[in-house]
C-alpha cells in the first residue's frame, strides 16, 4: 500500500463508487434509454460526470496533464472532499492558518474534524518555529495553505510552502485561487515532485465565473482516483461546463481584464493611503486589498448606507476591511464616498 492509499480514510478504500449511466457508456450519438432520462426537452441529458473535455481545455491551458486535473462544485467542494476522503470524524485533525479563509473551518466542524490554528507571524507568513513540532502528529492529516491568503492577500513564502511539503507525511492543500492576479510561479508546477500536494484554482476569481461554481484541484492521480470515487456523479452541470469551455476558448479577454483588475488595484491602494481615515493598506497579491481604518464598524456602515458594500473583517484583523478592487468607476465612488466619512 502506498503513502497515499494509507492515508486515505479505510472506509473510502473500500468504497465501491456509484457507477452512473454516463460513466458506462461514454460515447456522443445513440439512442439513449439507459439513464431514465426524459426523451424530451433542451437539457433532458445527464452531464459528462468527468468532465473530459473541460479538464482536457484546462489540460491545455495549464500545461499539466488530464490525469492530474479533477473538477469540484466550487472549491468549497473540493475542500470539503479533502475532509471526507482523508480525515476520520472525531479522530483526525487538520491545520489552518489564521486568519485565512473561513470555509477550511467550516468543513471541519461538518465533518467533525479538530483543527489546529496555527496563527501567521506578524508579516501574515507561515510561522516556521511554531508549525514545525506540530508536523510530526499523526492525528494531522490536512494542512490548509491559502496563497495568496484571504484575507490578507499576500502570497506565502515558497521556501517555508515546501519545508512544510517535504517534512509533513500528510496532505498539503495550496488554495491558489487568487493566484492569476499575483504574478507568480503556481504550486501547480511541482505536483510531479511531491505525491502529498493538492493545489486548489477557481472559475471565480480572474475567469470572471463565480456564478457557475467551478474549482479545479491538481493533484497526483493516486489522490485524484479518491475525489472521482467520492464525489456525486453529476457535480456540474452541462450549463457550467460549456460556459467555462466558451470562457476559455478566447482566453485574451481573460488576459485584458486580470491586467485591468492588477492596475486598479495598484492605483487604489495609492489612493486610499491619501484618505484621513485609513491608518494603513497592506500589498496584495490578489484582487481585494486589506485596509485598516478607524473604528472599521462605522465605516462599514457608512459604506452600506450609500449602497457600497465591503467586507468587514474586523473580527479576524482588527480594525480591517477587505475592500475588492472593483472597475475603475466603481473604485472612484468607494473612494469619494470613503473621504467624505468622518470619524
Amino acid at each position: 500500500m502506498n503513502r497515499i492509499d494509507r492515508l486515505v480514510r479505510a472506509n473510502v478504500r473500500a468504497l465501491v463508487p456509484y457507477s452512473s449511466a454516463r460513466d458506462e457508456y461514454e460515447g456522443r450519438e445513440g439512442i439513449f434509454l439507459d439513464a431514465n432520462e426524459s426523451p424530451f426537452g433542451p437539457l433532458n441529458r445527464y452531464p459528462d460526470p468527468r468532465h473530459r473535455e473541460l479538464r482536457a481545455a484546462i489540460s491545455n491551458l495549464k500545461g499539466i496533464a488530464l490525469e492530474n486535473i479533477f473538477l469540484g462544485n466550487g472549491s468549497d467542494e473540493v475542500i470539503d472532499l479533502c475532509y471526507r476522503i482523508f480525515c476520520n470524524p472525531g479522530t483526525d485533525r487538520a491545520v489552518i492558518f489564521p486568519p485565512t479563509y473561513g470555509m477550511y473551518g467550516v468543513s471541519a466542524a461538518i465533518n467533525d474534524v479538530e483543527v489546529i490554528k496555527v496563527p501567521l507571524d506578524q508579516d501574515f507568513n507561515i510561522d516556521i518555529p511554531a508549525v514545525t513540532p506540530i508536523l510530526d502528529d499523526e492525528r494531522i492529516r490536512l494542512i490548509f495553505i491559502c496563497s495568496p491568503n484571504n484575507p490578507t492577500g499576500n502570497c506565502m513564502d515558497p521556501d517555508r510552502i515546501e519545508f512544510i511539503i517535504r517534512n509533513f507525511s500528510g496532505i498539503v492543500v495550496i488554495d491558489e485561487a487568487y493566484a492569476d492576479f499575483s504574478g507568480k510561479p503556481s504550486f501547480i508546477e511541482k505536483i510531479g515532485q511531491y505525491d502529498n500536494l493538492i493545489v486548489i484554482q477557481t472559475f471565480s476569481k480572474a475567469m470572471g465565473m463565480a456564478a457557475a461554481r467551478i474549482g479545479i484541484a491538481f493533484a497526483s492521480p493516486a489522490i485524484l482516483k479518491y475525489f472521482f470515487r467520492v464525489k456525486p456523479p453529476y457535480n456540474i452541470s452541462t450549463l457550467n461546463q460549456v460556459a467555462a469551455l466558451e470562457r476559455l476558448s478566447d482566453f485574451k479577454p481573460v488576459t485584458i481584464q486580470t491586467e485591468t483588475i492588477i492596475a486598479e488595484r495598484r492605483r487604489l491602494h495609492e489612493k486610499l493611503e491619501a484618505i484621513t481615515l485609513v491608518e494603513k493598506v497592506w500589498p496584495s497579491d490578489a484582487n481585494f486589498l486589506l485596509v485598516r481604518v478607524k473604528d472599521a464598524d462605522a465605516v462599514y456602515n457608512a459604506l452600506i448606507n450609500k449602497n457600497i458594500v465591503v467586507r468587514n473583517r474586523s473580527r479576524e484583523v482588527s480594525g480591517c476591511l477587505r475592500i475588492t478592487a472593483g472597475t475603475r468607476s466603481e473604485n472612484d465612488r468607494l473612494l469619494d464616498e470613503l473621504s467624505k466619512i468622518v470619524i
